[in-house]
């Protein structure tokens, strides 16, 4: 078998849209001297990596807000439902992440199992989940952070704040937060590790502190019932009805057993971004061992913190008595703890950094494995002589989202986010089944169990979900997947160092 072109089966496939890059040759391009990456990070690292991009404004806001509008007290059932969904996606990732340890994820998964197109198509849409993911957090965090100024008498002029109301600004707070991280992601995956590290610690300190001072504030009558009575919910139209109601004219219901799964939709959008661990399988010292654990060890150690702050809440107050806006800080304030309050506003926004600074390393990583293949222009996929960082997209990267983020009104865009973690889930789920089929005989340090079962049901679930999404996010996602396609056959197809015009002399630019 050779390393260099792959199994005769592959080299068939490698003149059409199918061609594919064989597992060897992915992780022989990680070796060459200009676009090699440093190995510096360990499963702690990795943990810390998933735990700081996942617990974000999800677990002092949706908590509160599903339990009332949707589950009542089971909604800490709905968090172990989206747990389950997610951990069937994990499992795929880790066997993935472990056989093929080379940046750029369910991108770099797919090109192996499934072929440069359907790469392609991922990658396309990886770079639009993180980098709008990003934007959107950022926005977030600024918003926090002007909260926090205002209480102490500081206030930033009204064009500074980004666009309100119809009124045009620009959010100068998010901008500079996504420079600064791109800063701190150039210069280094250990200096990324030790910042993400120190905000996770806040971060979670500040949970903890909120799940223990909050379990002695519960009352067992909140919690009758624990399950509340169905009640149907009122039928949207047009393009803002969830697909699955225009398709086949289910409505979804609020509270009773249904109202626990379709609550489960929603909060699965809480564990969103375990899969960025992935994208720094080529960064690691021991990938084979501990992305895997990196990426369920995480989603573990969040599903528990999830769960426990859905109990303290609707324990605390009754569901149907939760605000939505900040259901956890105004809870605390209900029983006379304003002190909570102001360290749950501190605690979300120290740890929207970690999640801003880690989606922004995972989309650099995606595009600089794309440019490697030649799909994107080579010159992003140098990796920097001193830091061994892929410098160039990074910075390009940076740029582009700061801007984003500073002048974009995301409210729309959020969602994007959702359809594309969940169509990278589903081919990642199909790519583990069809790369055992193709190559039984790859060195796996992890295995999926009971495939093709645990894949398949984790391609039944991630479409559920995608079903429960408005009809108008899938109108955007087609848009942005059709642009997609123009550049691919306009730029990648040709450029691919696949093309059998290109391998006899691949670009070092």
């Amino acid at each position: 078998m050779s390393t260099q072109h792959g199994t005769p089966h592959d080299s068939r496939r490698r003149s059409g849209l199918f061609r594919t890059k064989t597992v060897e040759q992915s992780i022989l391009d990680t070796e060459e001297p200009e676009h090699t990456l440093k190995k510096s990070l360990s499963a702690l690292d990795l943990t810390v990596f998933g735990v700081g991009v996942i617990i974000g404004t999800g677990i002092f806001v949706l908590t509160g807000k599903i339990a009332k509008e949707q589950a009542g007290p089971a909604v800490a059932l709905s968090f172990v439902a989206a747990g389950v969904v997610c951990g069937l996606a994990a499992l795929c990732y880790a066997e993935f992440a472990s056989t093929v340890p080379v940046a750029g994820s369910a991108y770099t998964f797919s090109y192996a199992s499934l072929g440069e197109l359907p790469a392609w198509i991922i990658g396309w849409d990886l770079i639009l989940e993180l980098a709008l993911g990003c934007a959107v957090v950022a926005v977030g965090w600024s918003g926090y952070v002007r909260s926090l100024m205002d209480s102490v008498g500081w206030h930033l002029p009204a064009g500074l704040t980004g666009s309100h109301d119809g009124q045009f600004g620009f959010d100068i707070l998010a901008c500079v937060l996504v420079l600064l991280l791109t800063v701190i992601l150039v210069l280094g995956m250990k200096l990324s590790s030790r910042v993400t590290t120190l905000v996770v610690a806040v971060k979670v300190t500040v949970v903890l502190l909120v799940i223990i001072a909050g379990a002695f504030l519960i009352s067992g009558a909140n919690y009758d019932p624990f399950v509340p009575p169905s009640e149907p919910s009122e039928a949207g139209g047009g393009l803002g009805a969830p697909l699955s109601q225009l398709m086949f004219g289910f409505t979804p219901s609020h509270f009773g057993t249904m109202g626990i799964f379709a609550a489960a939709a929603v909060v699965f959008f809480a564990f969103i971004g375990f899969d960025v661990v992935a994208t720094a399988a080529e960064e690691t010292r021991n990938p084979q061992r501990d992305v895997p654990r990196g990426i369920l060890g995480s989603l573990a150690i969040c599903t528990v913190l999830y769960v426990a702050v859905s109990v303290v809440v609707t324990g605390m107050q009754k569901y149907s008595e939760l605000s939505t806006d900040a259901p956890l800080a105004d809870a605390f304030k209900h029983l006379g703890k304003p002190f909570f309050a102001g360290v749950i506003s501190f605690g979300a926004a120290v740890g929207l950094t970690s999640v801003c600074m880690i989606l922004l390393l995972g989309q650099s990583r995606v595009f600089f494995a794309m440019s490697r293949d030649g799909l994107l222009p080579r010159v992003f996929s140098r990796a920097h002589p001193k830091y061994g960082t892929p410098y160039r997209s990074t910075i390009a990267l940076g740029v582009v989202v700061a801007v984003v983020a500073g002048f974009t009104s995301i409210d729309v865009l959020a969602e994007l986010v959702n359809i594309g973690t969940l169509f990278a889930f589903v081919v990642v789920a199909i790519g583990v089944i069809l790369l055992r089929r193709s190559r039984p005989d790859l060195p796996r340090t992890f295995r999926t169990p009971w495939v093709p079962v645990v894949p398949l049901l984790s391609v039944l679930a991630s479409l559920w979900l995608m079903l429960n999404l408005p009809a108008e996010t899938w109108v955007r996602f087609a848009i942005w997947m059709v642009a997609g396609f123009g550049i691919y056959f306009v730029y990648g197809r040709t450029h691919s160092r696949l093309n059998p015009r290109n391998r006899q002399a691949p670009s070092r630019k």
